[in-house]
């Protein structure tokens, strides 16, 4: 189940299922120590004339959504039988480690009620479920999780007083279901303080005269010691928790608005969709540098692991997208996450934690008795082609300068020596779906757009043999990858080849990104013919033919696949990288035109939020996957860009991105 809302200010990233719990807590790090730990939740409930009931119990009419132009949730639940509406507006405080909820209360009925609203804590400090304390403090009149340099204050005030009920803990052990089962009479039994595997929950009595509505502010401050939480908790108190609302909200108007993109001929919802996505990319991104492809954890409940780790491959693109949209310190932070992580030799390694340690991998260092570099080598090769695209936004020779050595010059010498001597092109490597291992056509351009771009940087700094050397390697790559890789029967750029002495396997599942690497990264122009002709066969064969349409990565793509009778499920990313060949072809406006329905299409099967997850059920467009992927919106966010800039080009729109 993707996420509905996430909210994030680079240390802590909160993640809502679509019953508006939290399900993900990640601190101190944005994807790495989830505190909840994706299995867990903080529920929310309802008592009122002795009825009780939690969000997550479908009696519940429930909407997310995300405001407009600022990182606050939007979120309304309503209760017919109970007759109940809530209404939430949730953030993460932009400057201190704070998530807030103002949660406003309407009582439907024509007569006076009580109205109790119960908040539970189910927390997994440092993912592990033990020796955890949950406790009561008189004090302060907070509660308090922790275990050792994790601490979690809960507060909250209703007309100005604070929570009137509370009780303490444990689930999941001794056959105890929680405290949260304490609630459901209405009453908590105040037990002051527990230890292991606890829980917590706080309630807020309200009177409520017909149809009168109450607000309840409730925040949860995150810190690395009790201390620091209580001051965390003293400064909501002082500044009050609206004031901290709205300079949240206020801050990311401020910053979605940064620059006044004109939005020509773009539909009002793609506009929408275009800022939520640069809000969304935003969460995604630690304030040391990682850029993560997502912090959805619902991934674990199907799979061994999450999407909550820096790829090298996801973060390239999402800062390349981060430059274009006019924020390029946030680039420059992963540049120099980047620096500190790649290997001695030259490259980098299949994913990384945000805490610049190694990810977990599935890419062995042996196989069939052979040993090989379990990389992705188009991942090293992105991080420099990256970095060109920062520099032409930036024009910091200074920050470029610091990287040149460490990292430029060092990948560099790894890409042009990992090379077969026979073709030029580079050797086998893991493709970027990590699937498959062999010489891809998409990797092939990757590394040939990286060389180029290390010709460039060489040539800044006066290195001439070196600007020689990697601009040779580049053009035998290209050579390498047209003489090939490129099908001249079929018309088609090959999935990847593998050599065996001197046999040549070769792969012709047709791959949107083959196509798009020779497109994209400068191999032949979008007007080439040999270009149009495999765009049209890729066209012919992953565009899924129901109702949902889009363009599914691979022929028998069976990630997550729904059915067989389509090449595999519709990719956001896949279909936005057609509608990128078509801006680059574009010649009018009116070729724009297919652009705009892409656009609109990725619109259609967004969550009400602006979530985009990685991919759709292509017979009834539900979202599956992790949700939101950074690298989904990252590229509607460029997508968007690249189609204001060919209208500038196109003399359709004077100033159509700013940012230039």
């Amino acid at each position: 189940m993707a996420r509905s809302i996430v909210l994030g200010n680079g240390n802590i990233y909160v993640g809502l299922d679509k019953y508006a719990q939290v399900r993900d807590l990640y601190f101190p790090y944005v994807g790495l120590e989830n505190q909840v730990g994706g299995h867990y939740k903080h529920l929310v409930g309802i008592w009122v004339e002795n009825k009780f009931s939690w969000l997550n119990d479908d009696s519940w009419d429930i909407k997310i959504d995300c405001e407009d132009e600022a990182l606050v949730s939007l979120i309304t639940a309503h209760n017919k039988s109970l007759g109940i509406i809530l209404t939430f507006h949730d953030v993460v405080y932009n400057e201190s480690n704070i998530f807030l909820r103002k949660i406003s209360i309407t009582n439907e009925s024509d007569r006076n009620r009580e109205i109790r609203l119960f908040l539970g804590h189910q927390f997994e400090l440092y993912k592990s479920h033990s020796s955890e304390t949950a406790y009561f403090d008189p004090i302060g009149h907070t509660l308090i999780h922790y275990k050792g340099q994790r601490v979690f204050l809960m507060n909250g005030e209703l007309d100005g007083l604070p929570f009137s009920d509370y009780s303490t803990g444990v689930f999941n052990i001794e056959g105890k279901e929680g405290t949260h089962k304490d609630a459901e009479d209405g009453i908590l039994e105040k037990n002051p303080i527990e230890h292991g595997p606890v829980d917590s929950v706080m309630g807020f009595n309200a009177f409520l005269k017909d149809k009168e509505s109450k607000t309840v502010y409730y925040w949860v401050c995150a810190a690395e010691s009790i201390e620091e939480a209580k001051k965390l908790n003293d400064y909501v108190l002082h500044k009050t928790p609206e004031h901290l609302i709205k300079s949240t909200t206020d801050y990311w108007i401020a910053w979605v608005n940064k620059y006044n993109f004109s939005f020509f001929g773009l539909p009002k919802e793609v506009v929408t969709l275009f800022r939520k996505s640069l809000m969304y990319v935003r969460a995604h991104v630690d304030s040391k540098g990682a850029i993560i492809a997502s912090g959805d954890s619902s991934m674990m409940q199907y799979g061994k692991d999450t999407y909550s780790y820096m790829w090298p491959r996801d973060a390239a693109f999402t800062a390349i997208t981060l430059d274009k949209a006019g924020d390029p310190n946030v680039a420059k932070r992963f540049f120099q996450f980047a620096n500190e992580v790649i290997s001695e030799d030259g490259y980098f390694m299949h994913k990384y934690r945000p805490d610049k340690s190694l990810g977990s991998s599935w890419h062995p260092w042996i196989k069939a008795g052979v040993i090989q570099l379990p990389i992705q080598e188009d991942e090293t090769a992105l991080v420099i082609y990256a970095l060109w695209q920062h520099y032409e936004h930036s024009r910091d020779l200074e920050f470029i300068e610091s990287l040149y050595n460490p990292l430029i010059r060092k990948a560099a010498q790894f890409l042009i020596h990992f090379r077969d001597p026979d073709t030029g092109l580079p050797k086998p490597s893991y493709d970027l779906w990590e699937e498959k291992y062999g010489v891809s056509t998409f990797t092939c351009a990757t590394v040939y757009g990286a060389l180029v771009a290390a010709s460039r940087f060489a040539e800044l700094f006066g290195k001439t043999a070196e600007k020689r050397e990697y601009a040779r390697a580049a053009e035998e790559i290209k050579a390498g990858i047209l003489e090939h890789l490129y099908d001249k029967e079929s018309g088609n750029f090959y999935k990847m080849i593998r050599v065996k002495g001197k046999e040549k396997i070769i792969d012709k599942t047709i791959d949107i990104s083959s196509i798009y690497g020779i497109y994209n990264f400068g191999i032949l122009s979008v007007d080439d013919p040999r270009v149009v002709g495999a765009v049209k066969n890729t066209e012919n064969a992953l565009l899924v033919k129901t109702s949902v349409g889009g363009c599914a990565r691979y022929e028998n793509d069976h990630y997550f696949r729904v059915a067989n009778n389509t090449p595999g499920n519709p990719w956001f990313i896949a279909t936005l990288w057609l509608a990128q060949y078509y801006i680059m072809r574009a010649e009018n406006e009116k070729a724009l035109e297919i652009v705009r329905d892409k656009l609109s299409w990725v619109n259609r099967y967004a969550l009400q939020s602006g979530i985009l997850s990685e991919q759709i059920n292509p017979y009834t467009g539900e979202q599956l996957s992790a949700g939101p992927l950074t690298w989904s919106h990252s590229e509607f966010v460029n997508t968007v860009i690249m189609y204001l800039d060919k209208l500038e080009k196109l003399g359709v729109c004077k100033a159509c991105n700013p940012v230039l």
